[in-house]
């Protein structure tokens, strides 16, 4: 009985582990997580004028007019001279429709003209930017690469020529270390749009402007 208890001891410890039973693997489905809705009546991303066709083209009798109201030029002591026609210039992401002006940090942006704050917009690309139309709706001014607003500037305000709009900066995809005001002027469509409207060259409207003083 002592041999039969000893051998059936033994056997047991010479016998194999049983592995534990496999367990089927389950996978998880796959959640889809919607990114919000963008409001329709919302560019994708801020544009100095629109990407696709416009339903308006600007005409040699647009420049005249523009030219006619003696645009003041936006920053305190850059004259025409000063200016240098960038409109047009290859960019990485397609071409450049506004004039680049060159200034130091902070310098003061003011209005061209009178008009309206239509937009406060911040994109990728402009970085803080105001959109102005002028008193008849008829064209957009657009400051890019701000560093600040006006105190107080809200959509809808009223402008007054060489009003105070913002600060030059190096927001959006302004280059480092060159810091500018980035200035579109466009045609609106019949039906005025901040995000739509055929570029005009800024640089053709101010060769005869004169500055804005910091006071206004």
């Amino acid at each position: 009985m002592a041999l039969l208890l000893a051998c059936a001891s033994a056997c047991s410890e010479r016998r194999a582990p049983v592995p534990p039973p496999v367990q089927p693997q389950v996978t998880a489905p796959a959640v889809r997580v919607e990114a919000p809705a963008v409001p329709s009546s919302w560019p994708a991303t801020a544009v100095t004028a629109a990407s696709g066709p416009v339903d308006v083209a600007v005409t040699p009798a647009d420049i005249a007019d523009l030219q006619g109201r003696d645009l003041s030029i936006p920053l305190p002591g850059v004259w025409a001279a000063n200016l240098t026609d960038t409109f047009g210039d290859g960019r990485t992401k397609g071409a450049h429709e506004a004039l680049d002006i060159p200034a130091p940090m902070r310098t003061p942006v003011l209005a061209v003209e009178d008009g309206v704050v239509a937009k406060l917009f911040t994109s990728q690309r402009g970085g803080l930017t105001v959109y102005q139309f002028d008193p008849a709706s008829r064209y957009a001014y657009y400051y890019a690469h701000l560093d600040g607003y006006a105190p107080g500037l809200v959509e809808g305000q009223s402008l007054r020529r060489c009003q105070l709009v913002g600060y030059v900066g190096l927001t959006g995809n302004s280059p480092a270390g060159a810091p500018h005001l980035h200035l579109a002027i466009f045609k609106l469509e019949p039906k005025p749009r901040w995000w739509r409207g055929a570029p005009v060259n800024p640089y053709n409207v101010l060769r005869g402007s004169r500055p804005c003083s910091a006071g206004g």
